[in-house]
């Protein structure tokens, strides 16, 4: 029996079903990707940076007050019974401002206090004229030919506090040794104290 019917397809002639294409990505998510690069990219080219940058030096480091400090003796003033008045000219050459905290002396049997009284400031690059009063409470205890006198001034600045003995030469020896014995006669003579080391 012969006849015409449906067509059958052949050997590989199947019809497929199309593959659903993945939809190209949003403009908007594509952009927002890139900033997010461009973003990593640049952190990283600055932290390079930052750790390749040149680093200044350290700052020097301040000094001790007592290494810019003088102190130089410039006149006697009237002495009393008892009593001694003269004039230092304090200085600070460089540095931070030192301020004087205490002025004193050496002997025993004498007291001392300035004008303008501790504690007082000194800028860097200037000086003032202090003017130091000594008054004798025991004759016994202070000597009648001073030899080598110093006076103790405690400093201190931002880096450190001192107490620094200061020699102020022969016109300030020859000065207290005169008027010790004008104050005391012929009261026996006592040695000071040895000069104090830098407390710092």
């Amino acid at each position: 029996m012969t006849g015409i019917g449906p067509l059958e397809p052949g050997e590989g002639t199947w019809a497929h079903e199309p593959v659903e294409a993945r939809p190209a990505p949003r403009p908007r998510r594509r952009r927002t990707l890139l900033i997010l690069a461009t973003a990593c990219a640049v952190l990283a080219a600055g932290g390079a940076l930052w750790a390749t940058r040149p680093r200044p030096a350290p700052p020097p480091e301040l000094p001790f007050p007592a290494q810019t400090v003088t102190v130089t003796f410039l006149a006697d003033r009237t002495t009393a019974p008892r009593r001694l008045a003269f004039d230092v000219r304090l200085a600070v050459e460089s540095g931070p401002a030192v301020t004087v905290t205490r002025v004193s002396q050496p002997y025993a049997g004498l007291a001392a206090e300035s004008e303008p009284p501790a504690p007082f400031r000194t800028a860097p690059g200037s000086s003032r004229v202090i003017t130091v009063t000594m008054r004798v409470t025991e004759c016994g205890r202070v000597p009648k030919n001073a030899a080598l006198p110093f006076l103790e001034v405690t400093l201190r600045n931002t880096r450190a506090i001192q107490t620094q003995s200061f020699i102020l030469g022969p016109r300030y020896t020859r000065y207290l040794s005169r008027a010790l014995g004008d104050a005391c006669g012929e009261s026996a003579p006592s040695s000071p104290k040895p000069p104090r080391r830098l407390n710092g």
